[in-house]
C-alpha cells in the first residue's frame, strides 16, 4: 500500500524531515497559580464564632520586571512536562502541600502582557484548608504572604440589541494584608446570545500588582462564586471536621452576602454528614461536627 502524499507531493515522513519550527515565533508557556484559603479573622469576642476571611496567596518579585510588585506565584513549563505538571510542582513548591484540589482557569495569552517576551499563562486555581499549608518563598521572590480577597462588581451599562445583550461591569479588586494594600480595577464585557457568551477584561488601573495578574485573580473570584452554587467546590477549604455553620460562613465570604439559615442547610446540608463528635473550648453551647460526604 501506497503512502498518503499531501498536495506537494510529500509523504508524512518527508514533511516533518523538511519541517521548519523556527519559521513560527513561539511564545513562553508560564503557569500562575490563584491559591485560595479561608482564615479566621481575629475574634475580640471570646463567645462569637470567629469571622472568615477568602485569602490569596501572593509572592514579591525579588527581580525585574516589576521589582518588589506582587504576582501570583508560578513559574515557566518545562520542556519534559504539560502544563498541569507544572502547576502541580509549583503548588508543591509554595505550599509544601500535595494533593490539593487544582483545576485550570484560563489561558491569558496577550502578546503584551509581559514586557519581556511573548508570554502565555496557562492559570490554575487552588483550593485548600490553610492548616494545609506551609507557605515558602521561592529563590526569585523576597517574600510571600496571604492576602485578603475583596471583589466587587458594580454594572456601568447595559444594552439590548434583539437576542443580544452586551454588559460592562467595573470589577474593584482589593486585596490587603496586615502590611500592604494593592488595588486594580477590571472592566469586564460580556455579550450573550443563542450562540453563546463571550467574555473580555481588561485592566483600567493597577497599583502594586505585577503583569495582568489583577485580571486572573479577578476571574478566578468570579468562577469560585459561580461555581459554588452548583457544585461541592467549597469543601476543598474546609478542614476535616466543621461545623455547619462554620460552613454557612464560608460560602458568606466567597459570595459577599449574608444566607439564612434554614434555606441554605436545606440546599447544602446533604453536602456534609455529622459524626459522633462536638466542638469543645469554644466559649458558646457545644455544636456537632461535620465532615464531608463524598456524593
Amino acid at each position: 500500500m501506497s503512502e498518503l502524499r499531501d498536495k506537494n507531493g510529500l509523504t508524512e515522513k518527508e514533511f516533518l524531515a523538511a519541517y521548519r519550527p523556527g519559521d513560527y515565533e513561539k511564545p513562553s508557556v508560564a503557569v500562575d497559580m490563584v491559591i485560595f484559603t479561608i482564615m479566621d479573622k481575629d475574634a475580640d469576642n471570646y463567645r462569637r464564632l470567629p469571622e472568615k476571611e477568602l485569602k490569596v496567596l501572593l509572592i514579591q518579585r525579588g527581580g525585574h520586571p516589576y521589582l518588589g510588585k506582587w504576582a501570583l506565584p508560578g513559574g515557566f513549563v518545562e520542556p519534559d512536562e504539560t502544563t498541569e505538571q507544572a502547576a502541580e510542582r509549583e503548588l508543591a513548591e509554595e505550599t509544601a502541600a500535595e494533593g490539593l484540589y487544582l483545576e485550570q482557569l484560563y489561558t491569558f495569552s496577550d502578546p503584551h502582557r509581559d514586557p519581556r517576551t511573548w508570554v502565555m499563562s496557562c492559570s490554575y486555581m487552588a483550593l485548600a484548608d490553610s492548616s494545609r499549608i506551609n507557605v515558602r518563598a521561592g529563590d526569585d521572590a523576597r517574600s510571600a504572604e496571604w492576602f485578603t480577597v475583596s471583589l466587587e462588581e458594580k454594572l456601568i451599562e447595559e444594552n439590548r440589541t434583539g437576542d443580544s445583550v452586551k454588559k460592562k461591569t467595573a470589577l474593584n479588586l482589593v486585596l490587603s494584608s496586615a502590611q500592604n494594600s494593592l488595588c486594580a480595577e477590571i472592566i469586564q464585557e460580556q455579550c450573550r446570545s443563542s450562540s453563546g457568551t463571550k467574555n473580555t477584561y481588561k485592566i483600567s488601573s493597577s497599583d502594586g500588582i505585577a503583569f495582568d495578574h489583577a485580571k486572573i485573580i479577578a476571574y478566578a473570584v468570579q468562577r469560585l462564586r459561580g461555581k459554588i452554587e452548583y457544585t461541592d467546590i467549597a469543601l476543598n477549604l474546609m478542614p476535616e471536621l466543621f461545623t455547619l455553620t462554620q460552613l454557612q460562613q464560608v460560602y458568606e465570604v466567597i459570595l459577599g452576602r449574608e444566607l439564612i439559615k434554614a434555606p441554605f442547610r436545606r440546599k447544602y446540608g446533604i453536602l456534609a454528614e455529622p459524626t459522633e463528635k462536638t466542638t469543645s473550648d469554644e466559649g458558646h453551647r457545644p455544636s456537632r461536627l461535620f465532615r464531608r460526604r463524598w456524593l
